[in-house]
């Protein structure tokens, strides 16, 4: 098992949990954590015996967004007395930045976000990349960037009109305003609200269990379609899937579901 400072990571039943770890800093997403973010779903997607990965935080919020400590700190370490390489090194920066986040949808297993108390700024970026997003009552939502004065720039503005609509989400960022629970799931941001934080943990982990028993070869190739359909046509979507399945299809998972189903039991399938 992997050891981070930032996190910390877990494995049990094929279902890896990844928790933000700096509660005494309400999970603020410091430099190291971004690295760590990164590093932590490049082993749930290396490790076959994970098959599934909820994201949670530990402490009183989800997370506050990025540490404003870490963009302080950005000046000397871009900073070239060439103004244009200057400028580079910050572009450099943010498309790294984006690439962390990335790593969730990049990641070849579900990943399931459990949304509790604050889910602020950067945290938005980091849970629209998640395949599904649920939380308890007292979530709340804000895109904060626009409070301190930029434009979100690692995923918010990019991923969260695919979610929940352009109108929305022009809203939301122009404002800044906060919304909770509810309202992200009347707007489609989460797909379910438990009435606890405990509710909303055993409720995800029971959805991830059920995931977690499906055909791990089967559910790695619909998170690669539906992602790929997203950003897609339909007619490339469906040539796609048709070479997919020519290449994936004829596998043992396949005759494991068919001949338990046969015999009414459950399948057991490898990692």
């Amino acid at each position: 098992m992997m050891q981070f400072e930032t996190l910390s990571v877990s494995l049990e039943n094929h279902i890896a949990t990844v928790r933000l770890n700096r509660p005494d800093k309400a999970n603020a997403m410091s430099a190291t954590m971004w690295q760590e973010i990164r590093q932590a779903f490049q082993w749930v997607d290396t490790t076959p015996e994970a098959r599934v990965a909820v994201l949670q935080g530990e402490g009183k919020l989800f997370t506050a967004g990025i540490d404003l400590q870490m963009m302080m700190g950005l000046g000397p370490q871009i900073q070239n007395d060439c103004d244009g390489r200057t400028r580079e090194a910050l572009r450099r920066v943010i498309l790294d930045l984006q690439d962390t986040l990335t790593s969730l949808e990049r990641c070849r297993k579900p990943v399931l976000a459990a949304i509790h108390g604050g889910c602020i700024g950067g945290g938005i970026d980091l849970v629209t990349c998640a395949d599904m997003r649920y939380a308890s009552s007292d979530a709340y939502f804000t895109i904060k960037e626009i409070d301190i004065g930029m434009t979100a720039d690692v995923g918010t503005l990019q991923r969260l009109p695919k979610l929940v609509g352009e109108g929305i989400v022009r809203e939301l960022a122009y404002t800044g305003r906060r919304f909770d629970a509810q309202e992200a799931k009347e707007i489609g941001l989460v797909n379910r609200v438990f009435e606890s934080r405990e509710a909303l943990y055993a409720g995800v982990h029971e959805i991830a269990a059920t995931i977690a028993a499906k055909s791990p070869l089967s559910i790695r190739g619909t998170k690669e379609m539906i992602t790929y359909a997203r950003d897609h046509s339909v007619a490339d979507s469906l040539n796609y899937i048709a070479t997919w399945n020519a290449a994936m299809l004829m596998s043992q998972d396949l005759t494991e579901a068919m001949m338990s189903n046969m015999a009414k039991k459950a399948p057991s399938f490898k990692d």
